[in-house]
């Protein structure tokens, strides 16, 4: 039995949308999840019918992060690189990417916001760098998430694990445009990216990518490293079973 899609593309009027749809774990990472959005945005990438890209999603959460489930039972090696390559890949697409954010957004999914060019976050929107909580750290989604905020609220959200509104995720430098019209917010970008010529779009996200395009380049094996590492440790297998057992984990005050 085929398992149901996960992420599905859409290409209307010039525009790809590209939305997460397991809100049953809360569009977590999974291998299938991670595979289906590589494989969608390398596909809205290539097409000549698509200007730009919206990243969205279903459900209450547009990403959860890591999935435990399958993080607690096997070596997260693989998964940490596939993550890498579909964060530069976000990167390098060469066509400009906008998440559009109406809910919660946690650990991994903020490495997702960090790659993305733009980010349009809607009213009950939520953030949280939550992997300290679990016995982790924030490794691969470092290398996107590190140069788009300031280094005090980094090392704030990185060390706490503390939630913030998309107010702080704008002033922060996570959010490009907090609102409470998103859709909005997204419909006057696509207008004004669609004035803008192909060339003209991607050299230009090519600037202002280059110090993430430097990160993932200079720290991203050394990361996925560390996370593996992370990830097979004995304090993350006790941060993970607590989460999934709903229970504070033993070294929790």
């Amino acid at each position: 039995m085929t398992d149901p899609e996960l992420v599905h593309l859409v290409v209307a009027e010039g525009v790809a949308t590209v939305t997460l749809d397991s809100p049953h774990n809360r569009n977590a990472l999974s291998r299938q999840l991670v595979a289906e959005l590589t494989d969608r945005l390398a596909n809205a990438g290539a097409s000549k019918d698509v200007r730009a890209v919206v990243l969205t999603h279903t459900g209450t959460t547009f990403c959860a992060g890591a999935d435990l489930s399958e993080a607690s039972t096997g070596p997260m090696t693989g998964t940490a690189s596939a993550l890498l390559a579909l964060l530069r890949l976000i990167v390098e697409l060469p066509r400009p990417v906008i998440a559009r954010i109406h809910g919660n957004v946690r650990a991994g999914g903020i490495g997702l916001l960090g790659a993305c060019d733009m980010v349009v976050a809607g009213p009950g929107s939520t953030f949280a760098i939550s992997e300290a909580r679990l016995g982790l750290a924030a490794a691969v989604i470092s290398v996107t998430v590190l140069p788009r905020l300031d280094a005090r609220s980094a090392a704030r959200y990185y060390l706490t694990g503390e939630g913030f509104d998309a107010a702080e995720a704008q002033r922060i430098g996570l959010v490009t445009v907090a609102t409470d019209d998103a859709d909005g917010a997204v419909a006057t970008l696509l207008a004004d990216l669609k004035t803008a010529s192909p060339q003209g779009l991607l050299e230009s996200k090519r600037l202002a990518n280059r110090s993430v395009r430097e990160a993932i380049e200079r720290h991203g094996e050394e990361m996925v490293e560390l996370s593996a590492r992370l990830f097979a440790s004995e304090e993350a297998h006790e941060g993970m079973t607590a989460f999934l057992e709903r229970r504070p984990p033993r070294w929790s005050a």
